[in-house]
Parts: structure tokens; sequence; C-alpha cells
């Protein structure tokens, strides 16, 4: 049940969040992983109701959705660099989805045992959401959601705040809510 029109608002803070199948404390629910994008549709005092890309829906504390802007930043779409060009990061999270179906297919063959399979994929972070031309992917080296438009790169969301500038003769990065600076 995915809706072409599903365009995150949100996403999931760092260290993921509960959930409940209805605004009450009463029903939890599965808990939300860190920086699953979501689309927050309703709003109940602290209570946000949101949507996921596969249709599932839940309520959370609103107050902890990270937003995000709603349409995300892109580089320059003209000549591709290695910091704003999608395919090495789409080419790391290919092969890392293929190491970790290689370690089921063992796992389920019996050639490994759960230990093992915990082991070998420990550490290992996959994320990628394709939404038409729309694409976000999870960069594990650099801790962050990157979106990209087929052409271009840029970060959607992070594990750490601001970082200071590389370069010592830019100005600080001012971050701006749709509330103001």
């Amino acid at each position: 049940m995915t809706s072409p029109a599903f365009r995150p608002t949100h996403v999931v803070p760092r260290n993921g969040m509960p959930a409940w199948e209805s605004p009450d404390p009463a029903r939890p629910t599965v808990p939300l992983d860190a920086f699953l994008p979501v689309q927050l549709v309703e709003r109940r005092g602290d209570w946000g109701h949101i949507l996921c890309a596969n249709g599932w829906s839940a309520w959370v504390d609103g107050r902890f959705l990270v937003a995000v802007p709603q349409d995300p930043p892109t580089g320059d779409a003209g000549r591709l660099t290695g910091a704003t060009d999608p395919r090495p990061l789409l080419g790391r999270a290919e092969r890392a989805l293929a190491d970790y179906r290689s370690a089921v297919e063992e796992l389920v063959a019996g050639a490994l045992d759960g230990e093992t399979f915990r082991a070998r994929t420990s550490g290992l972070r996959i994320g990628v959401v394709v939404d038409g031309e729309s694409m976000w992917l999870y960069d594990p080296g650099d801790a962050r959601w990157a979106y990209a438009d087929g052409a271009a790169l840029s970060t959607y969301a992070a594990d750490d705040g601001p970082r200071a500038p590389e370069d010592p003769g830019r100005g600080p990065t001012q971050v701006v809510s749709p509330d103001g600076p």
C-alpha cells in the first residue's frame, strides 16, 4: 500500500523511538528505527500520527520527530563530483546488501549459526528508499541520510549535529526552521 505521493516530512531521531497503535500509552506497538523517514499526517497535542512509505502508520510523541525540508536541497546538477555523485554511495549500499543477503543465505542453509550470523552482520547499516526519481541512501561512513534526485547527492539528515566548516574562510552554518533561524 505504498502511496505514490509519499514525501517524508520528518525522520525518527537518532536513537529510534517508541510507537503506539493509538494515542494511548497503554497500546504500544513496534518501536521505530533511527532515521526512518516518515510523514506526519496529524497532531493531537504532543501525539503525532505518522505514515511510513510502506503504508504502515502509528502514533508517536511528535515532539521528538526531526523535521526535514519539504524539498531536499540538491547540489549542482551539472558535472558530478565525488561529493555530489550518488553512484559511489549507491554502490556501497549494493555491496552491503549483497553481504547481508549472503549471510542470510548461509544462515538459512545451516552453514552459519546465529552467533556467527550476528557477528558477521554486526555494525552493518543499510538504508535505501527509492520513490520514482527520488532516492534516500544511508551513508554509514558519514552517519547521514543523503538525498539523490538521480543527478546529485546532498545530506538530508545526519546522526551528529552540524560540523565546523572545513574551509576556515567560510562563516558558520545557520540552521533555519519554518519558524525562523
